[in-house]
């Protein structure tokens, strides 16, 4: 493992001379590419420094208590070295998780799918919910959402909605988050005060550049159609909502909130080809069904990973059983506190891989 880090923190000072080359400085996908490079490495390199500088100072301080002839001096460095040594176990875990390899599509951007799935009119209104939720965490992160395509529920909410989330590492934080989210609560639309249990699911999946998944646009069919709004009304005369199939897998896609067809059809072509390297993934992991059983979860829609119980203010994630009693937190936006929980659980469990192989 040491080796490895010193091999990092030596490629860390060549970027850092790199970066500072004014060649490299008027090469802006150069520059970019090396900028990125350096940031992914920087933790790593920070923590094993602080790791060399304790591992150091241990090092002084056994040679004083062997050495020194005052013995207060000696006391005092056996209690300095006391309180480091407990210090060194845990860095070093922390630098063995660092080191585990990433997700390659940690870094990037994510199309969301939210539907309401049991529970008819309530379970739109959660999904209605659960994109609020989704919305404000991604604008404390600093990210930016684009609305793709929306369906409204008669009584509110959604019956589905697409968005793109844009920012800095976005799929490594809300790539958890794909599954059938459970909700239990006394719905608005609920006369006699009864609790009831509903359901939406979510999909989140990286944005897929074009060299990334092949599409022949052969085996695409595009219809048009006029947008519709709430209830169904035709919110203009002109067709300039897209709905795209692509035949050899069935998959459909529409999208209606760009003002144009042409952004209309730029965004369903997006979103087709996010689905077709989801579609791939999951038949790969089908075959594997030994990673499968490693990771958090399937990462499908059918999979129940959440329950959130309004009565309590309690939240639920059932795949590392982690529970929290502040649900209003959480549906304010603030559901940082259980994606780190199911980061640093899924860190842990691929740790525990690479030992045991």
């Amino acid at each position: 493992m040491f080796e490895r880090l010193d091999a990092i923190e030596e490629r860390y000072e060549k970027l850092n001379t790199l970066l500072a080359d004014p060649a490299i400085a008027s090469d802006i996908k150069k520059l970019t590419e090396l900028s990125k490079e350096q940031r992914n490495l920087e933790k790593i390199v920070e923590k094993y420094r602080e790791y060399k500088k304790i591992d150091s100072q241990m090092d002084d301080l056994k040679d004083m208590v062997h050495h020194e002839c005052d013995k207060e001096i000696v006391e005092m460095a056996e209690m300095e070295l006391e309180e480091l040594k407990p210090q060194l176990p845990v860095i070093q875990e922390e630098l063995e998780i660092m080191l585990v390899p990433k997700d390659p599509n940690d870094e990037k951007n994510v199309i969301v799918e939210i539907r309401g799935a049991a529970g008819g009119d309530e379970a739109n209104i959660f999904a209605g919910d659960l994109y609020r939720m989704y919305g404000k965490y991604a604008e404390a992160m600093g990210w930016k959402i684009e609305v793709l395509n929306v369906e409204y529920g008669e009584m509110g909410g959604y019956s589905q909605v697409e968005f793109m989330v844009t920012g800095e590492s976005v799929y490594s934080h809300l790539k958890y988050e794909s599954g059938a989210h459970r909700v239990q609560r006394v719905p608005a639309t609920e006369s006699q005060g009864r609790i009831h249990t509903s359901t939406a699911t979510v999909l989140v999946m990286p944005e897929v550049e074009e060299l990334e998944v092949e599409l022949d646009l052969n085996d695409v069919r595009v219809d048009t159609f006029c947008s519709s709004g709430p209830g169904g009304q035709s919110v203009n005369t002109t067709k300039s909502a897209i709905r795209v199939t692509h035949v050899p897998s069935g998959l459909v896609v529409q999208c209606q909130d760009a003002k144009s067809q042409h952004e209309n059809k730029a965004n369903a072509l997006k979103v087709l080809r996010a689905r077709l390297y989801d579609l791939y993934n999951q038949q790969k992991l089908d075959k594997e069904e030994i990673e499968r059983k490693s990771k958090l979860g399937t990462g499908e829609r059918s999979e129940k990973i959440r329950t959130y119980n309004y009565p309590q203010n309690r939240i639920t994630d059932h795949r590392i059983g982690f529970t929290i009693q502040q649900l209003d937190r959480i549906m304010d936006g603030r559901i940082d506190t259980v994606i780190e929980a199911l980061i640093t659980e899924d860190q842990k469990r691929k740790l525990s891989g690479e030992q045991a192989s």
